[in-house]
């Protein structure tokens, strides 16, 4: 490489620094640019403010710029935040301030990245967002705001609109001059609004562009063409797109079968398209590799650990909650009883239904997929699952648990626990319906604990039956609740019967190796260089 490249990430979350990470889209942000520097790149990363990172994170003020947006010129401010941590200073981080980037005033979640808005208009208060910082973010890259850029990388729909007004929109020219890769992070969320009629929609933030049969044509949903979908429009207006892992990209290529089979999820047309162009690559996300393992814990200082976590974040709760009571039970009897667990199966996971769905269906016999793990595993073992966030599904869950003595939901998020459940668990589990790549699994295996997963998406790609660890599949999302109770039952018979057998795959979990310097290698070649 002659000159180096220069890279501009654009993306809604950002791990590198604080604050300002939901999902996997802020690992890979945090992660990547360190592996593309030795690789020669200059990169730079761009999110939103969110009204707070600029104050919560050290930052200094780099310009006040203007730009137009919903009919009107607007100013924000671009601001340079500090890396929280020194790996993360291979990039160099900015936010744009701007009130439209912010929960109103008073919001109870107004530190939060994400709005959560009523069925009847879904994506309606993101999309704004997101469109408005689209158009913000084309103006900071026209003022020379990030320097001479090479590559502009989009993640996911919230940075799709960009590509529209690199098309679409003449003030926006100047983007026509540098090549755009756009990621997949999460086929399923696709930020779909109304093309005109509603105060969240293409003609309230663009109405300076004007809806052309092009335009239209080149940004609607296949599946309802009176509305603009920013997922649809990255993939067919990007120079390269970019799923993250090689099995998911294959995935995405097939019409959606819920709830058995997640793929296109209605852009496989679209995705058809760019295959047969050569633009779409399946590249698997990586993993840092410290020198160093966790510490593993034995259960019962682990028991005492989490009891103390979950104390700490129940104490700054208003009410306690019926799944916060009833952990705080199963932890009670699980450090009075006289025999501990000799098999603790551990999830560190969302609560939606991509990650619970085979949890939460019956199986063949009627029982759900939880209750068949409870009972595979039996009053020896224990199964601990750490996450929130669907109400319904962590009812199910709190329910389940009050229920079952080897069952413990820890119904929340704390990342020093995570990582001591990623070290001392006996077999990690990740049932996902589908995964893009998925990080869990990585984490796991980077401790030597083996996975026991729906082989989807990344999870084929990371663990390999009766190799690295253990998988399952199924035609239907019953046989897939009953074979992953199985394969359970199989991990728990090796364990038992093989004790050597089982060393062996423990050790080829914790010696696969996921890089990020693989992954920026295919970056540049597939994704960065113009063919």
């Amino acid at each position: 490489m002659n000159q180096p490249l220069n890279i501009l990430m654009v993306a809604a979350e950002n791990d590198g620094i604080a604050h300002c990470k939901v999902g996997g889209i802020g690992d890979v942000i945090r992660d990547i640019p360190a592996a593309l520097a030795k690789q020669g790149c200059r990169s730079s990363v761009v999110t939103p403010a969110y009204g707070f990172l600029h104050t919560v994170n050290e930052s200094t003020k780099v310009s006040s710029f203007s730009f137009l947006f919903a009919g009107h010129t607007e100013q924000a401010d671009l601001y340079r935040v500090r890396p929280r941590t020194e790996a993360a200073g291979h990039s160099v981080h900015y936010v744009i301030d701007h009130p439209s980037f912010f929960y109103p005033a008073g919001d109870d979640a107004r530190h939060s990245l994400y709005n959560d808005d009523p069925p009847d208009r879904p994506f309606a208060t993101d999309a704004t967002k997101f469109a408005c910082f689209c158009a913000a973010t084309a103006a900071a890259v026209g003022d020379n705001q990030f320097g001479p850029l090479d590559v502009l990388h989009l993640h996911d729909w919230h940075a799709a609109l960009l590509l529209l007004l690199r098309k679409f929109d003449s003030t926006c020219k100047h983007l026509q001059n540098i090549r755009t890769v756009y990621t997949i992070h999460n086929l399923a969320l696709q930020g779909i609004r109304p093309f005109r009629g509603d105060p969240s929609s293409l003609e309230r933030w663009y109405p300076h562009i004007g809806q052309t049969t092009l335009l239209l044509e080149e940004t609607a949903d296949p599946r309802w063409p009176d509305c603009i979908n920013p997922m649809a429009v990255g993939i067919r207006l990007a120079d390269a797109v970019h799923a993250v892992s090689p099995s998911y990209a294959e995935e995405i290529l097939k019409p959606s079968r819920p709830p058995q089979f997640f793929g296109g999820e209605g852009l496989e047309a679209d995705l058809q398209q760019a295959n047969a162009e050569g633009r779409l690559h399946g590249i698997l996300n990586g993993c840092e590799y410290p020198e160093n393992k966790l510490p593993k814990t034995e259960v019962q200082p682990l028991i005492k650990r989490i009891n103390a976590e979950a104390v700490r974040w129940a104490a700054r709760r208003t009410a306690l909650s019926f799944a916060d009571y009833t952990a705080f039970q199963t932890l009670e009897k699980l450090e009075t009883a006289r025999k501990k667990p000799d098999f603790i199966a551990v999830s560190i996971s969302r609560v939606v239904d991509q990650k619970m769905l085979l949890l939460t269906a019956p199986g063949s016999d009627g029982v759900s997929g939880l209750e068949k793990i409870l009972q595979t595993l039996g009053p020896g073992g224990l199964y601990i699952l750490l996450g929130n966030g669907n109400r319904e599904i962590e009812t199910f869950l709190a329910e389940t648990a009050a229920l079952h003595r080897n069952f413990l939901f820890l119904n929340s998020y704390a990342a020093g626990l995570s990582d001591t459940l990623y070290a001392s668990g006996s077999l990690f589990l990740m049932p996902s319906s589908f995964e893009p790549c998925g990080i869990g699994q990585m984490l796991a295996m980077r401790e030597g604990q083996p996975c026991l997963v729906h082989l989807t998406g990344g999870l084929r790609d990371t663990v390999k039956p009766g190799v690295n660890g253990f998988g399952f599949e199924g035609e239907t999302l019953t046989e897939q609740v009953d074979a992953m109770a199985a394969a359970l039952g199989e991990a728990l018979r090796l364990r038992r019967e093989n004790p050597t057998g089982w060393e062996k795959i423990c050790a080829a979990a914790a010696e696969a190796r996921f890089l990020w310097t693989d992954s920026a290698e295919q970056y540049i070649e597939k994704l960065y260089t113009r063919s």
